[in-house]
């Protein structure tokens, strides 16, 4: 594989042109579904499918909707006002293409990360997902005008949905984030939407424990929890295929956005990304697991071994875009089991076309 296959965000303009056709809809559609084209677009130029890209967002562009329109101008003053309310999400994103012209987007993203983190819920956890991958396209490639203009509306649809959990409980602490995830205790009532669902939230078991030696004991902690995440989905992802994806790519999110801001930031950035992956394990977790061997063909003994690049090829060909996003997080993971689990949500998920 060439590097021009490994990373075309550098030298294609299609992510740019993509991300502009994006720009002109809003950030949620159908009253609170959110726009993943902008997350999927980017993982799809990202693993050299920038020739299926729009393609995909002609499919998919149908199904969103325009930009609200403006209330009042979100201010350094008024912002705290306007956080949490979805009806200002044209006015923070306007504040946030205006903060990201007039001034370094690592500087804007550095004072603006704490103040969003407390509610890493907002949009299901598509917030952070969506300035996870904007970061990662800065981080990695040129800073382009729609690149910056990306990381405004993702920055702005997160704060419009900002959405603190409620107060939790510290619950006996687990030796490892897979174990961890394991002794999540599952809300009683899993039906409704997702805030009602969040309500219900009590307590998660006291992981990673003491706290981390540093940034990087914070950064090893959040990698444990999203391989532990995508692993456990191969056998958990059951229960509610779209949604337990999110208890992966949102730690993930948290993960790719590390080098960009100061390691002062990096351990409230790991208890942000537990409570998250925690939240969703509990609000949509099945009460048993099903084996991997359960879902193999009666000529298989184990599950195949696959190159990383074969499983995101079948992701783009499946064209669901939380199928892609997953297999995206799991190519980050690497591994056997994650590209396993990249398979299942294959399986899992209904294909786009």
């Amino acid at each position: 594989m060439t590097d021009t296959q490994r990373n075309p965000t550098d030298i294609s303009g299609t992510l740019d042109e993509a991300l502009e056709r994006i720009h002109l809809s809003g950030p949620e559609r159908d009253g609170w579904l959110s726009n993943h084209a902008p997350m999927a677009i980017e993982a799809l130029v990202r693993h050299g499918h920038a020739r299926v890209a729009h393609r995909w967002l002609d499919t998919y562009r149908p199904k969103l909707e325009g930009m609200p329109g403006s209330v009042a101008p979100v201010t350094a003053l008024n912002w705290q006002e306007a956080l949490g309310d979805i009806s200002r999400v044209a006015d923070w994103t306007a504040f946030f293409e205006r903060e990201t012209a007039d001034r370094p987007w690592r500087t804007v993203l550095a004072e603006w990360w704490p103040r969003l983190l407390p509610g890493i819920a907002a949009g299901a956890t598509h917030g952070v997902i969506r300035v996870g991958h904007a970061v990662r396209t800065l981080l990695e490639g040129e800073e382009t005008a729609p690149r910056v203009r990306e990381l405004a509306h993702a920055l702005g649809y997160w704060a419009a949905r900002h959405q603190p959990l409620p107060a939790l409980e510290r619950l006996a602490p687990a030796p490892d984030a897979a174990a961890a995830l394991d002794r999540v205790p599952l809300i009683a009532d899993q039906d409704g939407g997702i805030r009602s669902r969040f309500e219900q939230l009590t307590g998660f078991p006291d992981w990673p424990g003491r706290a981390p030696s540093g940034p990087e004991a914070a950064r090893a902690a959040i990698e444990e929890l999203v391989r532990a995440a995508t692993h456990r989905y191969a056998t958990h992802g059951h229960a509610d295929p779209i949604m337990l994806v999110h208890a992966a790519t949102a730690p993930n999110a948290v993960l790719r956005t590390l080098p960009a801001f100061p390691g002062t930031l990096w351990t409230p950035s790991l208890h942000a990304a537990w409570a998250a992956s925690a939240a969703v394990t509990s609000a949509y977790g099945p009460r048993e697991a099903q084996p991997v061997t359960e879902h193999l063909t009666t000529a298989q003994a184990a599950p195949v071994a696959q190159h990383p690049q074969e499983v995101f090829e079948r992701a783009s060909a499946h064209g669901d875009d939380h199928t892609i996003k997953f297999a995206d997080t799991a190519l980050d993971v690497g591994d056997a089991a994650a590209l396993v689990a990249a398979g299942r949500a294959i399986e899992l998920n209904t294909p786009a076309w």
